[in-house]
């Protein structure tokens, strides 16, 4: 409706391929529905799942190895990422050439992926711990702040957009039922008070990872 909006009103000229456009649209609000429906009934009693049987067995690094494989594996598929990657890597690239651009995304992809899988790390021992939840996050947004105060490097904004991308709808319903799961099953702990927050500090921690990283390495 908005892009009609403003190719009859704004631009006043006929949408092309009309037929087409409105097939795609048709399908991808289909897959959302799909998707949308898988999450409910898969992903998310998946994650729970998994965190209830991890901290049952007692076996805190199996816990901590698990919540490091799925915020990274889930990251680096994330659509919205790859994206943003490949829009940075563009612009940094000196060369233009398609190798050194697919490197380049490839560099920030991992180093996101990374990140996020530190901060659902993080997250659990928070959980286990029984810390507060916002703590972790006000100190990563305080240290990116500061850094950007002192001396802004070039790729700062790029460090914005990666964290805000290397959350959204894959790995999100993952982590999310990751902390839910990992705070329903320890005793003393709120689902609630203490299950949430994960997805705020893997948003944080690949901007810092990203600001931190263009200052040493220049």
């Amino acid at each position: 409706m908005v892009f009609s909006f403003f190719q009859f009103a704004i631009i006043q000229e006929p949408i092309p391929d009309v037929a087409e456009k409105f097939i795609g649209v048709g399908f991808v609000l289909l897959g959302l529905t799909l998707f949308l429906a898988g999450l409910s009934t898969s992903l998310f009693p998946l994650g729970e799942q998994l965190a209830e049987e991890f901290a049952q067995k007692a076996n805190l690094w199996l816990l901590l190895s698990f919540a490091f494989a799925i915020g990274f594996a889930s990251t680096v598929a994330e659509p919205a990422l790859i994206a943003v990657a490949d829009q940075a890597a563009s612009a940094m690239a000196q060369t233009g050439a398609k190798a050194e651009i697919s490197r380049i995304a490839l560099v920030l992809r991992l180093a996101t992926a990374a990140a996020v899988g530190l901060a659902v790390v993080l997250s659990c021992i928070r959980i286990i711990k029984g810390w507060p939840a916002l703590a972790p996050v006000f100190a990563v947004y305080a240290v990116a702040v500061i850094v950007v105060l002192l001396q802004a490097p070039p790729m700062a904004g790029i460090a914005f957009d990666a964290g805000a991308a290397a959350t959204s709808a894959i790995n999100i319903p993952l982590i999310a039922a990751l902390g839910i799961g990992l705070a329903t099953v320890l005793e003393g702990r709120s689902p609630l008070a203490d299950g949430f927050g994960v997805v705020a500090l893997a948003s944080a921690m690949p901007m810092i990872t990203i600001l931190l990283g263009a200052l040493l390495l220049g």
